[in-house]
């Protein structure tokens, strides 16, 4: 399943084709796998292989559906573009004198890339398939910083060559040093001049004025899509939107108790839970004042949770991670913290929105035992195909991780009441996006409004209140992925607690979760109540 993405890898000399032609030939090539998965009778499989295609039909489905709706005609959100996502090419590890000259052939091929993104994104224009003009602004910053740089070697993509392996011959080395810096200087810096004028002169100004999906032309099957990939179920946006109330409310609860439990009494006139949000986001005692203090507690955090994990996971996977901060040039547009196989990134950018209360929940969820550590997992399982051990899927992954931070609790990380009411603002985060997604793209929400309601609900600061509302806009359906596999998770292990009673092993438990790699929800429920059956 060659997504294209994962042509920017390794040897290869080029960076993926995105064009029209491009596109046509890969739905062709989706729709005939779907015609030959169709012919398969499930009965007829081994247990195994009925699990692998229920996990790889929706993947084909959701690769045919992003072309039949023309999804490459915006090819960026507030969030991720693809002309920040080269920068990550460079943080590749090349050993060889052939990977660099591969990786050299593809900053040759930048203007190739990028001249077919505009002419998608030109056609997005003229059909009215467009980011919202809402969120616009700013995003052009990263496009600047290099289409304005004057020293091929001061960008980032040249970083790979400021330290060549001993084992490359000296002459060797300079020779590639130079042929990197002429393709920087000569096609990569004119590239991203060429996509800045672009973006400001065209973009920005023919970008449409709405902000719901389902005010693009056909808005409503393309969000109902959205929704379908990214959260694995049918489930209907009106539904969605209730859900989020319902739990916002139950949440809501919860937070007041803390807030009684600390004695916090509000300043005469004013409202106690808007003045608790007040204290929070101002008072210094919860701010670090450089980047490394912010990076030395969250490894602190990160070492507690290794006492404690083997005591709520049966298998550990060998992998390891490191903590490093988000690259800069990417950094305000980020969110707080990213965590994936090998690396956590956390956001050392705009340090009086990073508050040290949410912190312990957000390193749970990015690095172990979330994200992180389920990548690892998932990657370590040698017995299954490629498709299941190097594919995300969403409403999996990041069920999980906002799961793993409710079981911090029970691992004993929270450490103040003050943490554990971080804890319960992501979890009310996490609920008011599905408010707040289906608010927008369904309900026909302004910005305002959304902005206003997570401001309310949530201990986030301004910064990441803006920054979030922005990616839900941009990035339809994405964020009800969270709560949404978190429910399923919770409601299967409250099933697993039921059914086994004194008989039930949190450990076991998780490593049923956790063997799966990454599987729609439905297949996860299937999976679950065969390893509960199994247990009794």
């Amino acid at each position: 399943q060659a997504d294209e993405d994962s042509d920017s890898s390794g040897d290869n000399q080029q960076l993926p084709d995105v064009g029209a032609a491009a596109q046509a030939a890969r739905l062709r090539v989706w729709d005939d796998v779907l015609r030959q998965l169709e012919a398969i009778d499930p009965a007829q499989l081994s247990a195994d292989n009925q699990v692998n295609l229920a996990v790889y039909r929706p993947q084909i489905e959701n690769l045919a559906a992003a072309v039949r709706l023309r999804a490459y005609e915006m090819p960026f959100n507030s969030d991720s573009s693809f002309w920040s996502d080269l920068g990550f090419m460079a943080r590749r590890t090349l050993r060889t004198p052939a990977e660099y000259r591969a990786y050299i052939a593809r900053l040759n091929d930048v203007p190739r890339y990028f001249g077919q993104q505009t002419d998608n994104m030109r056609a997005g224009l003229k059909r009215g398939f467009s980011v919202p003009r809402a969120v616009l602004e700013g995003r052009d910053g990263s496009i600047a910083n290099v289409a304005e740089l004057k020293d091929p070697t001061a960008a980032a993509l040249y970083a790979p060559f400021k330290q060549l392996p001993a084992q490359i011959p000296a002459a060797e080395q300079q020779a590639l040093r130079a042929q990197a810096q002429a393709a920087i200087r000569d096609k990569v810096i004119p590239a991203y001049a060429q996509l800045l004028r672009f973006y400001r002169e065209e973009y920005v100004p023919q970008a449409r004025t709405t902000l719901a999906a389902e005010a693009l032309p056909d808005g409503k099957a393309y969000y109902q899509q959205q929704i379908r990939e990214y959260t694995t179920l049918e489930m209907r946006p009106e539904q969605i939107h209730q859900l989020g109330l319902q739990e916002v409310a139950r949440i809501q609860k919860e937070m007041d108790a803390i807030i009684r439990q600390v004695g916090f009494k509000a300043p005469a006139g004013q409202q106690t839970f808007p003045a608790f949000l007040q204290f929070l986001r101002t008072d210094p005692q919860f701010y670090v004042k450089t980047p490394q203090e912010l990076l030395d507690r969250a490894a602190w955090i990160a070492k507690r949770v290794d006492g404690e994990v083997g005591k709520f996971i049966g298998t550990l996977p060998r992998g390891r991670f490191t903590i490093v901060p988000v690259p800069p040039e990417i950094a305000p547009f980020w969110t707080a913290g990213r965590g994936g196989v090998g690396t956590y990134w956390l956001n050392t950018y705009n340090l009086p929105s990073r508050p040290l209360y949410n912190l312990p929940a957000l390193t749970l969820h990015e690095s172990s035992p979330g994200h992180s550590l389920q990548g690892a997992l998932a990657e370590e399982q040698g017995a299954q195909p490629a498709f299941r051990r190097e594919n995300y899927i969403s409403a999996y992954g990041e069920g999980w991780a906002l799961y793993t931070e409710k079981l911090g609790k029970e691992m004993g990380i929270y450490e103040t009441p003050y943490e554990d009411f971080g804890r319960l603002s992501y979890e009310m985060w996490r609920a008011c996006r599905l408010v707040i997604d289906t608010g927008v793209h369904h309900k026909g929400w302004t910005r305002e409004q959304a902005l206003a309601y997570l401001r309310e609900h949530t201990a986030l600061s301004e910064h990441e209140v803006t920054t979030e509302v922005d990616r839900y806009i941009s990035w339809p359906g994405q964020a009800l992925s969270y709560k949404l596999g978190e429910i399923a998770i919770l409601k299967l292990r409250a099933e697993a607690e039921q059914a086994l009673g004194a008989d039930f092993d949190i450990k076991a438990f998780h490593d049923a979760v956790l063997k799966q790699g990454s599987v729609p929800l439905p297949v996860l429920q299937q999976q679950v109540r065969a390893f509960i059956a199994e247990s009794k």
